[in-house]
């Protein structure tokens, strides 16, 4: 491997020389058996000296998509075209990916409640003190990918403190249009990073349990302009998201449903709602009783149950207010790049946007007219 233009090894407990891709299963803990668990890891480290960051997938076992866009940047990136590394944590919580569940199995205790970590603490502060001391603590920049909980989705969206300049960058580099701004709870590990000086975000895309994929590329095209940005490749970048709408605390609200049933959402063809008016109809199987649920402030939805039944209290939409400025950007970009730079809605009813519509009665105009000149 190559050693020249000044590049510097990636040390961990071993060491990724420069010019070098490392994979390895590296272990954090042990099983019931005694078994080691490994979670597996590529280094990709340059030829040249540059930042180093990671990009981290599976914190909860069950959020799949992201475990896709590592396994792309792993795969795409060649360390003699690098000024850095990247460090590619594929599967974090490797005991709940396996189990196809959200947190540690048997003790359901979450991985990202767990950082820094305690060599003597329970088994998610000891696996997490491994992840964080040998690859995160070496890292300048990370970027951590989940997606929502079982039953729900969300779009495509990124959460940060963007009151520290340094994780604003990071999220503007990675052209971040939606933001719910914070800095997460005590024990989270983009929170811990960040405060340790390693700007990090978080990224949902999607649903549990699902692979979508095309929010998988859209986070790759955001990673590759995030690691032209910082200089780690030479290519050409956008320094700032054309859009951006940064989300306060008190600026977002989860609408619960106010009865058992059948949901027929009322809203669309874009994720909008309307103060004061139906987000979605609840109707009994015989639909003798039917509930409207009422949108508090005209807002983006940015998450949804995935399932049209529901009880009360469940959560049928997550909203963040937006103003007339916003929402005229917002129909734009879904009138010209459709639903996949905003989320994925499979089952809100009508799909096509006005421009969609028109689109596909000029096609099917123009295929009668070639039919007829057919005959």
């Amino acid at each position: 491997m190559s050693n020249t233009n000044n590049g510097e090894a990636f040390r961990y407990d071993a060491e990724v020389r420069p010019g070098e891709k490392r994979h390895i299963m590296y272990e954090v803990g042990e099983s019931f058996l005694g078994d080691p668990i490994e979670i597996p890891v590529t280094i990709i480290n340059g030829t040249r000296s540059g930042p180093k960051v990671f990009v981290s997938a599976a914190m909860h076992g069950d959020e799949v998509n992201g475990v896709k866009v590592v396994q792309e940047v792993a795969d795409r990136y060649d360390p003699q075209e690098l000024a850095g590394t990247i460090v590619c944590l594929h599967v974090l919580n490797v005991p709940g990916y396996r189990a196809h569940m959200r947190y540690l199995p048997i003790y359901d205790r979450d991985l990202n409640r767990s950082f820094p970590g305690s060599e003597n603490g329970n088994e998610g502060r000891r696996i997490a003190k491994v992840i964080y001391d040998r690859f995160i603590s070496k890292c300048d920049i990370g970027v951590d990918f989940h997606t929502s909980t079982r039953n729900k989705v969300t779009i495509f969206h990124t959460r940060a403190d963007m009151s520290d300049p340094a994780v604003a960058e990071v999220a503007n580099a990675f052209l971040s249009s939606v933001v719910l701004d914070g800095a997460g709870a005590d024990g989270m590990m983009r929170r811990v990073a960040s405060e340790n000086g390693i700007p990090t975000i978080t990224v949902e895309m999607g649903e549990a349990h699902r692979y979508q994929p095309v929010l998988v590329d859209v986070a790759l095209e955001r990673l590759h302009n995030l690691f032209a940005y910082f200089g780690i490749i030479d290519d050409e970048f956008e320094s700032e998201p054309v859009y951006q709408r940064i989300v306060g605390s008190k600026e977002k609200k989860w609408i619960r449903s106010t009865a058992g049933g059948w949901i027929d959402m009322d809203w669309g063809p874009y994720p909008i709602v309307e103060e004061g008016k139906s987000v979605c109809t609840i109707s009994d199987h015989f639909k003798r009783e039917q509930h409207v649920v009422e949108a508090p402030f005209t807002g983006l939805v940015v998450g949804m149950a995935a399932s049209p039944i529901t009880v009360p209290g469940q959560i049928i939409a997550h909203v963040v207010s937006i103003d007339e400025e916003d929402r005229k950007v917002i129909e734009e970009i879904v009138d010209e790049h459709g639903y996949s730079t905003i989320g994925t809605y499979h089952w809100m009813g009508r799909r096509t946007t006005p421009k969609e519509e028109v689109e596909l009665a000029r096609k099917e105009m123009s295929a009668a007219e070639e039919a007829g000149a057919d005959d």
